[in-house]
């Protein structure tokens, strides 16, 4: 049973009992992340989760994983593209005092100078190491090109002269716009009571007090579909192929009733056309043909616009087979109708997948805080079920044809690879 409520001061819990262990998960969601910043600032929510954990008022970063360490918890925190994310796990005996510490975390951190310095400077190590790998250059140029001025065309670790520029006190201003009562949503689930749980909740925030002024609007600009292509020459021992496409977001409208949606349907088809050995995909390009290293698509949810995304790893003199072969196995999905045993054997992967990312306390208390976060409710988890197996033939292959038509292209390689041949193909 789960069961959900919200305190005097706008934060919403969602608790569900689950008595098999002596643990209890919790996911803190704030609506916060990379998309609440702006590009000038590109890669502040990813510094200010590095720098979270090293301090308080009260309590100095070696006392805080000295805290957490003895009596054996996990606390954590992450910025993502659409929220903040503080993850906690412990014996239930230990619950309240890690609560408390991470109620104090979230309300009175003092982001150390030191500590923030040295947060920057490996975030550029990782902003310089991305650009060192092939397929993180390809997917960059991808997203930049998809997204345009939107958040999301940037990666969550930002811009290396963004991150470089980033102070305290932008953290502080990030910190007092959206770390607020409002704007959070507690998510947990383990060998607790859920009233004992929401008692618990609101000692530690209850009095925390929302601000008078409105949170801030979500802001994202317009995009205006433009299939582009972006060429990167590398000296790889294989070259990176990635096709892209706009696809739908997940919306508080996208409460199913038991009906088909975009979002279903795109979920079904990067489940046929590229998740797992039995995949499209993998079975057509690199079991038949013998093109791909490594070949997938993926179709991520979303606030905002997502993307549905095609790519294959292939020997660089594959490099046009490969563009030919990927771009032919998504065209298909628009000119031939999938058979009724070709989308019942995705729909029965896609809602396995599905139930068995939900087994533990953790993945019960990350979905749950994730569809209250969307404003979905907990009903989306029965409402995504109806509309995966609502979906037909004639469904899947209409989305298609909506979505899965010009495609963004993105290309890392050998020069001569990437460049011969291909201007007057496909990526004209």
């Amino acid at each position: 049973m789960t069961y959900r409520t919200v305190l005097d001061n706008g934060m919403a819990i969602v608790a569900v009992e689950n008595a098999t262990a002596e643990i209890v998960a919790a996911r803190i969601f704030i609506g916060a992340g990379s998309c609440r910043q702006t590009r000038q600032q590109a890669g502040l929510a990813h510094l200010l989760a590095a720098v979270m954990t090293k301090g308080t008022e009260n309590w100095s970063s070696m006392e805080i994983a000295e805290k957490v360490e003895s009596v054996g918890a996990s606390l954590g925190t992450e910025a993502t593209p659409d929220y903040f994310l503080l993850s906690l796990k412990t014996v239930t005996s230990d619950f309240e005092p890690m609560l408390h510490l991470a109620g104090e975390l979230l309300r009175s951190p003092v982001f150390p100078e030191a500590e923030v310095e040295l947060e920057r400077r490996l975030t550029l190590q990782a902003i310089r190491s991305q650009k060192e790998q092939p397929m993180s250059i390809a997917f960059d140029r991808l997203r930049r090109n998809l997204y345009g001025d939107h958040p999301y065309a940037i990666s969550s670790l930002g811009l290396a002269e963004t991150v470089a520029e980033l102070t305290r006190a932008d953290l502080q201003r990030y910190h007092q716009t959206y770390f607020r009562p409002d704007n959070i949503v507690v998510s947990l689930t383990g060998c607790t009571q859920p009233e004992a749980a929401v008692a618990q909740i609101e000692k530690v925030f209850g009095d925390w007090k929302a601000p008078l002024t409105p949170l801030p609007p979500y802001d994202f600009p317009e995009i205006f579909p433009q299939p582009r292509h972006s060429i990167v020459p590398q000296d790889t021992q294989q070259s990176i192929v990635m096709l892209g496409y706009l696809a739908p977001s997940i919306a508080p409208d996208t409460l199913f009733q038991g009906k088909p949606s975009d979002y279903a349907s795109l979920k079904l088809l990067s489940t046929y056309l590229g998740n797992g050995l039995s995949s499209r995909l993998f079975v057509e390009l690199r079991e038949k043909r013998g093109l791909a290293y490594d070949v997938s698509a993926f179709f991520p949810t979303r606030r905002a616009t997502s993307h549905f995304i095609a790519y294959m790893g292939t020997a660089p003199q594959n490099t046009k087979i490969a563009l030919d072969g990927l771009r032919f196995e998504i065209d298909r999905l628009r000119e031939v109708l999938l058979s009724e045993e070709e989308l019942q054997t995705a729909k029965n992967k896609l809602l396995g997948q599905y139930a068995l990312g939900k087994q533990t306390n953790a993945q019960i208390a990350q979905l749950n805080g994730w569809y209250e976060m969307l404003g979905l409710g907990i009903e989306f988890d029965r409402g995504f079920v109806d509309a995966i197996t609502a979906v037909t033939p004639e469904i899947a292959q209409e989305t298609a044809r909506r979505y899965l038509t010009e495609p963004y292209i993105s290309l890392v390689g050998p020069e001569s690879a990437v460049n011969q041949n291909l201007t007057n193909h496909s990526l004209t």
